[in-house]
């Protein structure tokens, strides 16, 4: 098999996994199994606003997304697909590495829910990161593209701030205010960028020096195929 066909299966396998699990955590979501047994029940529409408030939701959005693009075009490019694609791969790093050492010690799951939490937390995060490793593609991170891809997790670190301050609701403990005080979240929320563009930094570096797909030997071999037509 082709190095082309095996990235294409590659970016296909995350793709149903990302999708299966995301659904799959929806659905739970929906029917109310990761609700606090000691708080009334919010309604489907305030669960749905809650489920897709999560950094971790929007992160494997984005790798849905990309996912897909690659499964279909492995030398897919673009400058707004650059940096849905590092946010894609920074903001699943994150949610792993946050996952395993601030919440996988809390969590006690069994099933379906130990199923779905591994998938999305641990599962997706490993396969984005070693596709990534293997096929690239490469020459699709710059300095522009990760100080954009910052945008991003600012946006939605204001929103949930802003929303947790109003509806008293925030999606993980280390960011409410009224639990661990103003100044503690403010550290966190520093910590957290600064650990975002340190891992977008990595991302880069490795991006100009590991080998794979490029887009500019792409480039130039289209270069030299239109050349040689009469």
């Amino acid at each position: 098999m082709s190095k082309d066909r095996l990235a294409r299966l590659c970016f296909a396998i995350t793709f149903a996994i990302a999708g299966f699990s995301f659904c799959l955590q929806f659905v739970q979501d929906w029917l109310g199994v990761w609700d606090d047994p000691g708080l009334a029940p919010p309604s489907h529409a305030v669960r749905a606003w809650q489920y897709f408030s999560y950094f971790t939701t929007q992160a494997n959005l984005l790798v849905i997304a990309t996912s897909l693009s690659l499964a279909r075009r492995p030398d897919r490019d673009g400058s707004g697909w650059r940096i849905a694609r590092l946010d894609a791969l920074t903001g699943i790093t994150i949610t792993g590495l946050v996952h395993w050492f601030l919440l996988h010690p809390l969590d006690h799951f069994r099933g379906w829910l130990w199923a779905s939490d591994t998938l999305v937390h641990i599962v997706v995060p490993t396969l984005v990161v070693l596709g990534w490793l293997v096929f690239g593609p490469r020459r699709r991170i710059g300095i522009r593209v990760v100080l954009l891809g910052l945008i991003w997790p600012i946006v939605w670190l204001v929103y949930t701030l802003v929303v947790g301050a109003v509806t008293g609701w925030y999606p993980y403990f280390f960011l409410d205010v009224r639990e661990s005080g103003a100044g503690t979240v403010a550290v966190y929320c520093v910590a957290i960028l600064i650990l975002l563009l340190a891992v977008s930094c990595l991302f880069w570096l490795g991006d100009r020096w590991l080998p794979g797909r490029r887009s500019d030997e792409a480039g130039s071999k289209r270069g030299r195929i239109q050349a040689q037509r009469p």
